[in-house]
């Protein structure tokens, strides 16, 4: 599944993010909307999310990563570029998918944001009720 360039892509998504990531051997950078994965995510629990399919898989400098993310907040482009680095992995070695699996890498997060409904404040939230 590797295309003529050498990369194997993987599409990856959480909440209205979506990360369309590129997987090839190198040395282990992984560059995000061309920038580098720690200047562009400042938290490190997000650093931590997309690093986490490599550390799981032991592959953490052997692999060069290019996310390309849109859409939501940085802990959803997080967990997107994640799941989309999981997918490419597989691409490149099937072996890699139990422990992907066992780690919980491959399932997509299908949580989403509660719509408002009508007559009411918000997803949950009403109007204050009186009874006089």
């Amino acid at each position: 599944m590797i295309d003529n360039t050498g990369f194997c892509w993987g599409t990856g998504r959480r909440k209205t993010s979506v990360a369309r990531v590129r997987v090839r051997k190198g040395s282990g950078t992984i560059v995000v909307n061309k920038k580098d994965v720690d200047e562009f995510f400042p938290r490190d629990r997000d650093r931590f999310a997309v690093r986490l399919p490599l550390k799981t898989t032991k592959n953490l400098d052997q692999y060069d990563v290019f996310v390309n993310v849109s859409g939501g907040g940085l802990t959803g482009q997080a967990g997107a570029a994640s799941l989309g680095i999981a997918r490419a992995l597989i691409k490149t070695d099937k072996t890699l998918a139990d422990s992907l699996r066992s780690a919980g890498l491959l399932t997509r997060d299908s949580r989403m944001k509660e719509r408002k409904k009508y007559g009411q404040k918000g997803a949950r939230k009403s109007f204050q009720w009186t009874k006089r």
